[in-house]
């Protein structure tokens, strides 16, 4: 008898214990929903990318660089249904960003461009990297979506500094003098004793 009443006892325990599991799983369910779709507003408030060519260099270019143009028509492109949505759109920036050294224009096939060319796509593989992390930063999400505005800028200044540069006429002799001023092409200011013997 006392057996069955132990039993009987352990039974009802077992049993209120998975009820009380049950309510806290869908507490934390409810909970887990709230946080996503906090971090869902956060992300699509701070999710503005400057689209639009800033300088005349930069709308210029994005009628003879197609790669230019297709980016920022990309970044012009805002998600709204989920999170979801914003890791596909995140992937495809990505992949039109990477596009861009693909096909660069020879008068901005300079180290100045390509170096910040190569930051902009390190601001964007980030971006992708932190979006698609199972719990979503969204502070760092909005922080990187403004620091690749920066780096669109500073590009986009870049190339209308370029553009200028390039409209400056050359001076007569400043070839020879730039030629001059190799160091791989320029005449050594030691003087060499052909008597001594190289040492190499």
């Amino acid at each position: 008898m006392i057996y069955k009443i132990v039993v009987f006892v352990s039974m009802f325990f077992i049993l209120a214990s998975c009820q009380d599991n049950d309510q806290k799983r869908t507490s934390e369910n409810k909970k887990e929903l709230e946080k996503r779709e906090v971090i869902f507003k956060n992300i699509q408030k701070g999710w503005v990318f400057y689209d639009s060519p800033l300088t005349e260099a930069s709308e210029n270019t994005r009628v003879s660089w197609n790669e230019w143009r297709l980016f920022l028509e990309e970044l012009a492109q805002k998600p709204k249904r989920n999170i979801g949505a914003f890791q596909q759109k995140s992937k495809a920036i990505t992949k039109k960003a990477l596009a861009l050294n693909d096909n660069i224009p020879s008068d901005y096939s300079i180290p100045p461009i390509k170096s910040r060319i190569s930051a902009l796509i390190a601001k964007v593989q980030m971006l992708d990297l932190y979006i698609n992390l199972d719990v979503v930063p969204d502070k760092k999400v909005t922080k990187l979506v403004a620091e690749i505005n920066l780096e669109l800028v500073s590009l986009q200044r870049q190339m209308e500094k370029t553009v200028d540069k390039s409209k400056i006429p050359v001076e007569e002799g400043e070839s020879d003098l730039l030629k001059m001023m190799d160091a791989t092409r320029a005449i050594p200011n030691v003087l060499i004793d052909e008597n001594k013997p190289r040492v190499e």
